[in-house]
């Protein structure tokens, strides 16, 4: 998408009733003519409230239509084809402005997703925490990647793992209970557990936490 942004931005569209620039906008899901797409996730539209397209429409809905709106010069991205787009507000469009930081931050996100899922197939062998770790703390990444990178964690026995884990909060139950379930393993696999008052890591037969000082049953 981030590479589709790019190239309409250097696309220059004017609108022919102020001469100002359009500015490219995420497309509203239904067409308002005929209930069909438009045939493209974004349109170049003319925001410009002093547009004379824009000013005269509101008298000229209210006379033909009964109706409060207005009009918003409207062109589709690589093409020539356009329309006066009815709105309903000063405000249409305004909150659907394409933010290109944002689009290139979630570039950046599914970037380093790709690449921690390349990396789950050798992770064990490499014993490197990291692929998994990266994707079980993105709610983001696809479900089905960060359920393989849960049933490595117990392979990979890495206790670094159990505080990050622990600190994030899991959108999916039964991946938090995956991730639970791993991580009572792990710890048994060190004879350690975790302190049920700081939750700091302990021996599994202690009788006192060294770092609360609290007393354990």
């Amino acid at each position: 998408m981030l590479e589709r942004v790019l190239v309409y931005l250097e696309e220059e569209h004017l609108c022919p009733h102020c001469r100002s620039k359009l500015t490219l906008c995420h497309a509203p899901p239904m067409h308002v003519g005929d209930g069909l797409g438009w045939g493209s996730e974004f349109l170049f539209i003319c925001l410009n409230d002093e547009c004379p397209l824009f000013i005269k429409g509101w008298n000229f809905i209210e006379e033909q239509y009964g109706r409060v709106g207005s009009y918003r010069h409207m062109e589709l991205p690589g093409s020539k084809e356009s329309y006066n787009m009815m709105v309903a507000s000063k405000h249409a469009f305004t909150g659907s402005i394409v933010d290109i930081e944002a689009l290139c931050r979630q570039n950046s996100r599914f970037q380093a997703e790709q690449e921690a899922a390349a990396g789950l197939g050798d992770c064990v062998a490499r014993k490197d925490l990291g692929p998994a770790l990266h994707l079980l703390t993105d709610n983001a990444a696809s479900l089905e990647v960060r359920r393989q990178a849960a049933a490595l964690l117990a392979q990979l026995n890495d206790l670094s793992c159990i505080e990050p884990l622990r600190s994030h909060k899991f959108t999916d139950p039964s991946l938090e209970h995956a991730v639970n379930m791993a991580i009572k393993e792990i710890l048994a696999n060190h004879f350690m557990r975790e302190c049920p008052y700081c939750m700091e890591l302990i021996k599994a037969r202690a009788n006192l936490c060294k770092h609360c000082g609290k007393e354990l049953e």
